[in-house]
């Protein structure tokens, strides 16, 4: 079955490059192919997202998957901020570690405590390379606290919420 994959932005796929001309030889509907994806990523408008499109070749059904936007992707739509030039000398933002764990979920499939807990000290460190705090605090500091336990509970909590 052929895949074609793409990074869209939510909500707003078209029939232009790299999706129409992807899609066109594949005789399948291309507008609701389209219709389809932007339907499945809107909730990430104003983001890049990767998308996979599995066409089945004999009945030109389609499947469609919708992965997570980059890391930096989420941050950026919660700081409103691109990141800073100079992360070191210069902060470009400020996120809690409630908005941090979010992040994190929305990263990891396997949603179990060990798992997101490990996602969330990679959204530290992406938030760190970008120069945005977590509670106000440095990537070092809040990667800290986090192998420490101190929030573990939180981690626990939204876990529940599934």
């Amino acid at each position: 079955m052929p895949e074609i994959k793409a990074l869209v932005e939510g909500g707003k796929a078209s029939a232009a490059p790299p999706l129409g001309p992807a899609l066109g030889p594949l005789g399948v509907n291309i507008g609701e192919v389209i219709a389809k994806i932007n339907e499945h990523t809107k909730e990430f408008a104003g983001m890049q997202v990767p998308v996979k499109v599995i066409v089945d070749s004999h009945t030109k059904k389609f499947e469609i998957e919708v992965g997570s936007p980059p890391t930096t992707e989420l941050i950026k739509k919660i700081t409103g901020a691109k990141g800073s030039a100079n992360p070191k000398a210069q902060k470009s933002g400020d996120i809690t570690i409630s908005q941090a764990i979010d992040i994190a979920r929305k990263k990891t499939k396997k949603m179990n405590f060990k798992y997101l807990k490990s996602m969330l000290l990679q959204v530290a460190g992406s938030c760190n390379a970008m120069g945005v705090y977590i509670e106000g605090m440095t990537g070092a500091q809040i990667t800290k606290e986090i192998k420490e336990g101190k929030y573990d509970a939180l981690i626990e909590d939204s876990l529940k919420k599934k």
